[in-house]
Order: C-alpha cells, then sequence, then structure tokens
C-alpha cells in the first residue's frame, strides 16, 4: 500500500473496534497499564517498566510474552516463551497509547500498537491497532530462507494471525473494563 507515493509500503496494518460502557478516560487508564496485559492480551503474559515515567513517551516496557505450538504451525515462530522490549511513542491521556517494538539492541522499530479511544454516547468506542512498516528484526528471521511464495503465505498467515488478535484482546479488554 502506498499513499500518492508518500508513505512506504506497509507489510500489516489491522485493527479491531469495541464499544466499551466506559469513559474515554478509565478505558485508557486500563489499556495504558502494560503490566496488566496478561488480562486480555492473547500472547502477552505480563511485564514491566524498566525505564522512563511509565505510561509516558519514551518508556520502556520488557514484556513477557508466551505462544502456542499451533499458531502458523507451518512457520519458524518463536514457540514458547520469550520476551520483547516496547518504547511508548504516543501518550495522550483518553484519546491514544501507541508503543513501537525495540531491536535487541533498543533500537525503535517500523511496527507500532496502540490502542486509540474515541468517546461516544454511553462510552467509549477502544480501537486496538497494529502497523508494520518495514519487517522487524523477527519478521527478518522467521522469513530469511523462504522464498518468495512462503513469504507471501506467511504474510498472508500471520495477518490473519494478527487480525483475530486485535478482535480477541479489544473484546477482552470491553470485559475486563465493564466488569470492573
Amino acid at each position: 500500500m502506498t499513499n500518492a507515493g508518500t508513505e512506504r509500503a506497509v507489510i500489516f496494518r489491522t485493527e479491531a473496534r469495541e464499544f466499551v460502557a466506559a469513559p474515554p478516560e478509565r478505558v485508557y487508564d486500563v489499556v495504558s497499564d502494560l503490566p496488566r496485559s496478561a488480562e486480555w492480551s492473547v500472547e502477552c503474559v505480563g511485564g514491566q517498566w524498566v525505564s522512563g515515567e511509565p505510561r509516558t513517551v519514551g518508556a520502556v516496557f520488557r514484556g513477557e510474552n508466551e505462544r502456542a505450538a499451533d499458531v502458523v504451525a507451518w512457520a519458524p515462530v518463536v514457540r514458547g516463551r520469550w520476551h520483547t522490549e516496547a518504547e511508548v511513542v504516543a501518550a495522550e491521556r483518553g484519546r491514544t497509547f501507541r508503543w513501537a517494538m525495540r531491536t535487541r539492541a533498543g533500537e525503535r522499530q517500523d511496527s507500532v500498537w496502540g490502542f486509540d479511544v474515541l468517546p461516544a454516547d454511553g462510552g467509549s468506542v477502544l480501537v486496538h491497532h497494529f502497523r508494520m512498516g518495514a519487517p522487524t528484526e523477527g519478521i527478518r528471521q522467521i522469513t530469511a530462507d523462504m522464498d518468495e511464495a512462503a513469504v507471501r503465505r506467511f504474510y498472508a498467515d500471520w495477518g490473519a494471525k494478527l487480525e483475530r488478535d486485535l478482535a480477541t484482546t479489544a473484546a477482552r479488554v470491553k470485559a475486563v473494563i465493564e466488569r470492573g
């Protein structure tokens, strides 16, 4: 995808929306509390802030993750437990919270996850989104030995996984918030 030649190709771009019966500030306060991610995430089982003021631009979160063996089972993706680091790149209470994945060397990658919160009658609309432009360090490792057809298959299968994961996560966030 390109935007009048000004935007590079995008490998993945997806989002999921959920109405949440809570004000935007409450929704934001929950989704920006990344150590709680295990309550709603498909893969993140928790983690901790490792530098910076939590929930602010520039803060770094180390996430602990777990992936089942059957996830895109044919591809050489990480299975079991592993960790990632992400840097907060946008933090505006009641509106948007986004983080970019970092390389092992601590460099920001063109891989951004986030939540936008839109005011709505009786609550908010939570928009959980993901965008990857250039392949991340991990994606490059996964696809390194694949031919072009296998890379296309992987991107299609991984894209479908991302869509399911975002929808599941948004629904779980809604449930966590509405339960109180």
